[in-house]
């Protein structure tokens, strides 16, 4: 839009909100995500910051009954632009919305705004001695909405599933500004349309999410993992392989190919072997005799071609090798300034071809590549490193 129909959306919005609850379209730390790594920055009329449920159903019907396109934001962690206004339009950006409702830690249930980040949930919850098991990346950016909006998994996903297995009701914003909830702190509702299946993963193409309830459990006693370290990718998936087949249930099992320990290797928490070219981590939880039976099985089965085996039992030894993990992404970005990742899913027993096509098609277009992810869920981050200002590659 021209910039006089963007002041007079600014105006507008302004009245509805308050004045302090727009800003400028312009206002840059709104019109990327982390595709920023690969130079997708888009451009928006205005950014609405609305501070409650109702304000966000206020701001929603004035764009619907303006034919403004709206562009629902979380924390700015994804990898796909669904939170980039490609094309002006209003930025409906939910970081205001940062309450805990309820916890009840008796009946482990709890109510976030859609604004709460994931980290904040999961550390409320083990004060109170439960656990909020999904752990997407950037878990102290990443926000309740957003992670409902894209159905996020992360590492623990193997063992307690992805964030809808643990959402059981919806306040939602529709089109026209109507708020609605569907389900509800319940355990089972199974009578009718499963309407909050259908809204969750649905990346606001079919409303806003302002609150959810979410399901909680007792938080394990212990858990303990475990990185194996293999000399090619043919080792580490008869390793992936292997431990399916043993019948252990990790509560994470996750790779590196070649490129990703490449890249990460100067950060890993003891020193790897010159010939490493692939990494399996495993995670083992339970009472502390459980995860202590459950890692010596898993350490047995991932022994087998193992270069070395990692399996550190210090709280500040784990958490630095979570971290690292963690830290997979900007070390592969740093390799070269940025990158293209794609998010797929392949059956567990086709992942080694996975992998080795990634590289093939790197290597047809001259581009360095790598991947990463939840080996238990066949599911990789195909990457490809790029030069931001090499035009050839972007």
């Amino acid at each position: 839009m021209s910039a006089t129909a963007s002041a007079s959306i600014e105006r507008e919005l302004g009245a509805l909100l308050g004045p302090d609850a727009v800003l400028a379209g312009s206002t840059r730390a709104y019109l990327s995500d982390a595709t920023e790594s690969r130079n997708l920055r888009g451009k928006a009329d205005a950014i609405a910051l609305p501070a409650d449920a109702e304000e966000v159903a206020r701001a929603v019907g004035w764009c619907y009954e303006h034919d403004v396109p709206i562009i629902p934001r979380g924390g700015g962690t994804g990898f796909t632009g669904g939170a980039v206004p490609l094309d002006g339009g209003v930025v409906v950006s939910l970081e205001r919305l940062n309450r805990i409702r309820h916890l009840d830690p008796g009946l482990w249930r709890a109510a976030p705004e859609a604004g709460v980040t994931t980290s904040d949930l999961r550390r409320r919850a083990r004060e109170n001695g439960l656990l909020y098991p999904p752990d997407p990346g950037s878990a102290e950016q990443s926000q309740l909405g957003g992670n409902i909006a894209t159905n996020a998994g992360g590492p623990h996903a193997f063992k307690y599933g992805v964030t809808g297995a643990w959402v059981t009701g919806l306040e939602v914003v529709l089109a026209p500004g109507e708020l609605v909830r569907v389900g509800g702190p319940i355990r089972k509702d199974v009578a009718g349309y499963d309407l909050k299946s259908l809204l969750i993963g649905s990346e606001g193409t079919l409303g806003v999410v302002t609150a959810s309830w979410v399901k909680l459990i007792p938080a394990p006693e212990a858990a303990l993992p475990l990185a194996a370290v293999y000399a090619n990718t043919g080792a580490g998936c008869a390793a992936i392989e292997a431990a399916f087949a043993s019948g252990v249930i990790p509560a994470a099992l996750e790779y590196l190919d070649a490129g990703a320990v490449i890249a990460t290797r100067g950060a890993f928490p003891v020193e790897l072997p010159d010939e490493a070219r692939f990494m399996v981590i495993a995670d083992a939880d339970g009472t502390a005799e459980e995860a202590a039976q459950l890692r010596a099985e898993l350490t047995e089965v991932l022994s087998e071609n193992a270069l070395l085996v990692h399996a550190p039992t210090a709280a500040k030894e784990i958490a630095a090798l979570w971290r690292w993990r963690d830290g997979a992404s900007l070390a592969v970005t740093a390799q070269r300034g940025g990158k293209v990742s794609e998010d797929i899913v392949v059956p567990v027993d086709r992942l080694q071809t996975a992998i080795e096509q990634t590289v093939e098609i790197g290597r047809r277009h001259d581009l360095e590549t790598c991947s990463w992810g939840h080996a238990g869920d066949g599911n990789l981050h195909s990457t490809f490193m790029i030069d931001l200002d090499d035009p050839a590659e972007l």
